[in-house]
């Protein structure tokens, strides 16, 4: 059983009395024979891809020939860390095959055959030729390799170490790692429709490099390490950059839009994008048509997962869902130059629409959103700090003659209370979530309840009367149930 980021098995099997062309035309027919599907195929080297099951994903099998040699490696095509025996099964497999056909053929048979194969070589300098997309997945060759920008795999562990920084400087200042709570996250970043909004845009990109915790962290590095694998050696440095960045703030526009008062924070979105991408290449025929193949369903079956998972609550389904279209949009802009690497006008040109069209449909979104929060949030202090005047009439000290309380809670109490009736029906006009018309009608109940305790109570005075005390218990009774205003924001 092989254990890693992508497990695999190979093993060397000697040309002995065989020259290369030979020992290809004999892999070819094992791996016809056994049922694989043929990749990328050169003179000295050829992929085939496994067949897919319920119980198993499909592995890429990689025969190359050197000079005394050959290696022959199964290894993982889905974002597994197990493979539980498949590919030394697999290397196995092959060598059976080999074995079996090896004296089957004559030279001349060999010959012929290879010439055939040969109209299926790549010319030297095609343009469209490229490696299979878990070519660059051999450059990591241990855990800590992965976090060390290598050729080709360049900006993932950059982006990585980016997030495992700022959760660490985040620890370092007290926030929790097992459960950060929203008023650290807000203040450290994350987006925030109302803060977002009102001038905080900084929020929709700083939002994809913190994290909710540390399972939160290690489950997004993880998937943002495997597709960075498959993905940045196919884009390039600077595709890769602006894949993560705009899926990233599309999708933070989207959770904004969506959702009016979620906290939102986490690299997913931007990685649904990445997925989003490579979902968009895979159903194109820049990759070879085996590993389109192979890596198809997988890739599917992970996005098909997350989305349904967020679908249980506390996750922001709609960054993901935001994240994933403008990836796939994006693909689709990117496959062209992909595909003329040599026209820069092209690249150019097709980057440049595509940084444009995120930023207007970004822009776009935004202005839909009615920024009544903010309005909310003045009002709803300016209710709280009246709220706070009035109830002072009942604070006055010990001694304090009647005429005096009577003053205080017809000209402080009662005033303050109506003051606050009078601005209540403003902040229900606004359009806000269920939420907040829930907190806003627990208020309003709150000061009609007040403002006839505080009348009671100078009628009383007034009267020097004891007629009105147990309705003015009743009235202190419901008002201190309609709920505790302490904390209260709205967030």
């Amino acid at each position: 059983m092989a254990f890693g980021f992508s497990p695999k098995y190979s093993e060397e099997i000697p040309l002995a009395d065989l020259t290369a062309e030979q020992f290809l035309v004999l892999a070819i027919e094992s791996v016809t024979k056994i049922g694989w599907n043929i990749g990328y195929l050169t003179s000295k080297e050829f992929t085939a891809y496994t067949k897919i099951s319920l119980v198993s994903w499909s592995e890429e099998v990689t025969v190359t020939i050197n000079p005394a040699s050959a290696t022959v490696k199964s290894e993982c095509t889905a974002s597994q860390v197990m493979d539980w025996g498949k590919n030394k099964e697999n290397v196995e497999k092959f060598i059976a095959a080999f074995t079996e056909i090896k004296n089957t053929l004559t030279t001349e048979e060999m010959a012929a055959k290879y010439e055939a194969l040969k109209a299926d070589f790549p010319a030297p300098e095609s343009e469209n030729a490229v490696d299979s997309p878990l070519a660059t997945k051999g450059r990591a060759k241990g855990f800590f390799s992965l976090f060390v920008p290598v050729e080709g795999f360049y900006v993932t562990p950059i982006l990585v170490n980016i997030n495992i920084v700022v959760f660490i400087v985040m620890a370092l200042m007290g926030v929790n790692i097992i459960q950060p709570d929203t008023r650290s996250l807000v203040t450290w970043g994350a987006n925030f429709g109302p803060y977002t909004i009102d001038g905080g845009w900084w929020r929709l990109i700083t939002s994809c490099f913190l994290h909710i915790g540390i399972l939160h962290l290690m489950m997004n590095m993880y998937a943002l390490l495997y597709i960075g694998i498959l993905l940045e050696a196919l884009l390039g440095r600077t595709r890769f950059i602006l894949a993560y960045f705009l899926t990233g703030l599309l999708s933070s526009v989207t959770s904004v839009y969506w959702h009016e008062l979620t906290v939102s924070a986490g690299a997913s979105g931007a990685i649904f994008g990445l997925y989003g991408v490579f979902l968009a290449l895979l159903l194109s025929n820049l990759i070879d048509k085996g590993a389109r193949r192979a890596l198809l369903p997988s890739i599917s079956i992970f996005i098909g997962f997350n989305l349904l998972n967020g679908l249980k609550g506390n996750i922001d389904n709609a960054a993901h869902i935001g994240g994933l279209l403008s990836g796939i949009v994006a693909g689709f802009v990117f496959v062209p130059g992909l595909k003329r690497e040599e026209d820069i006008g092209l690249n150019v040109q097709t980057i440049t629409m595509l940084i444009i069209v995120a930023f207007a449909v970004s822009f776009g979104l935004i202005k839909q959103i009615p920024n009544n929060y903010a309005e909310y949030e003045k009002k709803y202090t300016t209710l709280v700090s009246m709220e706070t005047m009035a109830l002072e009439a009942e604070q006055l000290p010990e001694g304090t003659s009647k005429q005096k309380q009577i003053a205080e809670l017809q000209n402080t109490g009662i005033y303050y209370w109506k003051e606050c009736m009078q601005l209540l029906p403003e902040i229900e006009a606004l359009e806000l979530p269920k939420t907040l018309h829930e907190l806003i009608d627990k208020h309003k109940k709150y000061c009609e309840v007040q403002l006839r305790c505080y009348q009671l109570q100078s009628m009383a005075l007034s009267e020097s009367t004891n007629k009105y005390d147990e309705e003015i218990k009743n009235c202190q009774e419901q008002a201190k149930a309609c709920f505790n205003l302490t904390g209260q924001n709205g967030q």
